[in-house]
């Protein structure tokens, strides 16, 4: 069974959320702070954590920050009330790889987590560490390296590149990157997509207007090159 830590101070939340896990058959550990809540994740070593931003001690964003240097296995998804923008991409910078707003409902919070325990199983298949060209890249200490100098990704970039080596052999469509990665099947829009894979070439390739690792198929999506 997967266990699942919740990082949360409200307690009356996180009884409900217990109950409703439990229900459906995944261990449950809570951490009512910080501080706790980064001890018991490097402790208890959960297959999934829903991390609160406002929490006492230690705040959500440098608890991901924490985790994702010293666990960075382990998906973090955060449950906030602040629905900014700027709130979600900063949580998304630390390494969180999903965000829910509050209040939301226990069937959409149950799938993103499905979804997000998804990529963390098709990950393990994926070797530890891949080389193409002058790139290297180690999906166990989420490192990377171009030409031997240390390059820094997000963890939704690893996921891309996971995602990319998993179907090396294969065209990938926006709509498969948005469901498979991102973990649910609506989003904004594409140009979500697009903005990443800009931004990712813009770090591992050579020259990003002439890419040589991740190819734009025109009018169908992506192909990864070099494996």
């Amino acid at each position: 069974m997967d266990k699942i830590l919740i990082i949360e101070d409200e307690k009356d939340l996180v009884m409900g959320l217990k109950f409703n896990l439990e229900a459906r058959s995944y261990i449950v550990v809570e951490a009512y702070d910080g501080e706790d809540g980064c001890r018991k994740a490097i402790k208890e070593k959960p297959d999934l954590i829903l991390l609160d931003i406002m929490l006492p001690k230690k705040n959500g964003y440098e608890v991901c920050r924490e985790l994702k240097e010293k666990v960075p296995e382990i998906p973090i998804i955060m449950l906030t009330a602040k629905s900014q923008e700027e709130d979600i991409v900063a949580g998304l910078d630390l390494g969180a790889d999903d965000y829910i707003t509050k209040p939301f409902g226990v069937l959409e919070l149950i799938a993103r987590i499905k979804a997000a325990l998804r990529r963390s199983d098709r990950s393990k298949n994926i070797p530890e560490i891949i080389i193409i060209n002058n790139l290297e890249i180690n999906f166990k200490k989420y490192t990377a390296k171009k030409n031997n100098k240390q390059i820094t990704l997000s963890t939704r970039e690893f996921e891309i590149l996971k995602y990319f080596v998993e179907k090396h052999d294969e065209i990938i469509t926006r709509e498969d990157l948005l469901n498979q990665v991102w973990g649910y099947d609506s989003y904004p829009n594409t140009r979500t997509v697009d903005a990443h894979i800009a931004n990712l070439r813009q770090k591992i390739e050579d020259s990003s207007n002439e890419p040589k690792i991740i190819i734009t198929i025109y009018g169908l999506g992506y192909k990864l090159l070099g494996l």
